[in-house]
């Protein structure tokens, strides 16, 4: 039939450009190639088992699952086997041939040719079945899906070029060889002693056993004539699930290949937290920070999430019920007694065993951030700078949090240029009479920081916090308080000092109140319904004006992200706040030439909108009043 001829297909073009760089040794440790393709293989068994629950004959008369490595130092082979789910023929054309992943496009583009930043990349990818071609000039795929006939049978070999070939071949028994052709200079791959310490050293913690043919003694002549011995196979890893094991008994180098072998990740793990759970629940949840972030992490619709294990059978891969999503960077496996093995994701939505270990597992998260935090600052600023802007989603999405989430979120200051501070740090380091944590959100830390909102606070030296992330405004909105202080936007409403403001005397403020009067009529008028209100200030010192919103409207970082969204929003009117004491102020209120005055609102007003980073309604008469002034001058 056509089906079982041998049909040539090209590569995703994705798919070509990873094999590419697999096959010109994207990484300096091409033993991982049988972490990869035994991690794989592993995942195949786990699937069956899941599949095997609801129907049971897809076992065919062979239920002990099994990984198998066996060599053909002739041939200079090496052929990795599982007795697992298999692939029918669509399924090896879609799995080795495309990358079935949203992003991928992106993510080559982020490639930057230096090997070195590349193979950590992709390594986030995660490309595991293309780094056997580390080790092989040619890789052929023999499998058969589990229930299917054996006449389905599928062969795919590639050569590491453009292209692979599929056919239609008979294969008794169900599941995947890999069988790699290795290249002239990985021959030395293909000895017994080396595999079985990588297995070893990488697969150790593996729940399926791995196996390879048992090393016979050697043999007298006469004693081979008697009879042919039939090879056995033995077991090489300990095959016992690692989350199983007491803590005590488990070596960091174990913990972190097996946190390899569950986030497909080349690097080791920041930090993790195993624990048992007993009592009204059963369970063991292994959690682990990775040193660095997945190229999609800010994408909030990727599947992500926990392995779910039931009494150590495989259920799913991304159970994302175990944690919320501003936690989505942690890797792990929870194991659970008390949920049926029948669980679907609809039932984990609205379980109250999963909403407890949820529960739980938030608070060991947080548990295990807070003491990095605080035991190895240098270790939680990495993760800070890798992580943070996720973490910053928390306050607004997890109410019971919300105070020990603030406490993990780390900001720039007026105090300093270049170390970051706690909301904790700010507290302590608060002036005497001072009861409000200020803050202010600007584009860029330049911007932020060169702000004319600063001015009273750089004369008072009080500290203010500095935010300039897409996200902050949104994050800051959920956070009212912390530690009973009030948290407050220094750009918004009107600025209260409390006990930190100037001491006027009555008599003197009376004065200049009265001055000012006359000017913020004219500028009102001026102005007219471009501004809610004109108010003289104590916020500024250097600055003629500034805008200030509303103390409960939009801001502009906000604004422009609804805006980006799609999202009509109603105009705000922002209040003019003037410096009373300054000479250009103090020029408009002895201006009696309306067409000057206008000029000089006008130019007032454009430049307290500049200076709060908004674009200017009408650019072209800013600059013609501006060019009438210096004309002037």
């Amino acid at each position: 039939s056509e089906a079982a001829q041998a049909q040539t297909m090209g590569f995703q073009t994705e798919a070509k450009q990873l094999l590419h760089l697999m096959i010109h040794s994207m990484y300096s440790n091409p033993d991982i190639f049988l972490r990869e393709l035994i991690s794989n293989a592993s995942d195949a068994v786990d699937k069956l088992r899941f599949e095997a629950l609801e129907n049971p004959s897809l076992y065919e008369d062979d239920p002990d699952l099994v990984v198998r490595i066996d060599i053909d130092s002739e041939a200079n082979t090496i052929t990795i086997s599982d007795n697992g789910i298999g692939m029918s023929r669509d399924e090896a054309i879609t799995n080795l041939g495309t990358i079935a992943r949203s992003g991928t496009a992106e993510f080559l583009g982020s490639l930057s040719g230096d090997q070195k930043s590349d193979s950590q990349l992709i390594g986030q990818f995660g490309v595991g079945f293309y780094s056997g071609f580390l080790v092989a000039d040619k890789i052929t795929v023999e499998t058969r899906r589990a229930g299917a006939a054996s006449s389905e049978g599928v062969s795919w070999s590639c050569d590491g070029e453009a292209e692979f070939t599929v056919e239609t071949i008979e294969r008794s028994e169900r599941g995947t060889s890999v069988i790699l052709h290795l290249k002239d200079d990985a021959k030395d791959y293909a000895n017994d002693w080396r595999l079985r310490s990588l297995v070893k050293k990488y697969s150790d913690h593996i729940a399926v056993p791995v196996e390879m043919l048992e090393q016979l003694p050697p043999q007298e002549d006469d004693e081979k004539d008697k009879e042919e011995t039939v090879p056995q196979y033995e077991r090489v890893n300990s095959a016992t699930a690692l989350w199983t094991r007491p803590r005590n008994d488990i070596k960091d180098e174990e913990y972190q290949e097996f946190y390899k072998h569950i986030s497909h990740d080349f690097q080791d793990a920041m930090h993790w937290s195993h624990n048992r759970v007993e009592g009204k629940l059963d369970y063991t949840s292994l959690v682990y920070i990775p040193a660095h972030a997945p190229y999609d992490l800010y994408n909030r619709d990727v599947a992500r999430g926990l392995k779910l294990y039931i009494q150590r059978t495989f259920i799913m891969d991304d159970a994302e019920q175990f944690l919320p999503l501003y936690l989505r960077f942690i890797k792990g496996v929870v194991d659970c007694a008390d949920l049926p093995l029948n669980v679907s994701r609809e039932i984990l939505q609205s379980s109250p065993a999963v909403d407890s270990i949820r529960g739980a597992l938030i608070k060991r998260v947080l548990d295990m951030l807070e003491t990095l935090a605080k035991e190895k600052p240098e270790e939680y600023l990495t993760i800070w700078e890798t992580f943070g802007a996720v973490l910053k989603e928390g306050p607004g999405e997890d109410f019971a949090n919300r105070e020990r989430i603030a406490g993990l979120l780390r900001f720039s200051s007026t105090r300093s240029d270049d170390s970051l501070v706690s909301l904790s740090d700010y507290v302590a380091a608060m002036k005497p009479d001072q009861d409000k944590i200020y803050y202010l959100v600007g584009d860029s830390e330049s911007a932020a920081r060169n702000s004319a909102y600063l001015e009273i606070f750089r004369k008072k030296g009080i500290e203010v916090l500095i935010m300039f992330d897409r996200i902050d405004e949104w994050t800051m909105s959920h956070l009212q308080e912390f530690d009973g202080k009030t948290l407050q936007d220094i750009s918004r409403g009107e600025l209260d000092l409390g006990k930190l403001a100037d001491d006027e005397s009555e008599d003197d403020s009376a004065d200049k109140a009265e001055d000012s009067d006359a000017v913020i009529g004219k500028i009102k008028t001026a102005l007219g319904e471009r501004v809610a209100d004109v108010r003289t200030t104590s916020r500024l010192t250097e600055s003629p004006a500034c805008l200030v919103l509303g103390a409960d409207e939009m801001g502009a970082q906000m604004r422009k992200i609804m805006e980006a969204a799609g999202q009509a929003l109603p105009a705000s009117k922002p209040v003019l706040e003037v410096n009373a004491e300054h000479v250009l102020i103090q020029r408009l209120r002895d201006e009696s030439d309306d067409a000057k005055t206008e000029d000089l609102v006008g130019l007032l007003y454009d430049q307290a909108a500049l200076s709060a980073g908004e674009q200017l309604d009408n650019p072209a008469l800013f600059v013609k009043r501006l060019n009438r002034l210096l004309f002037e001058a």
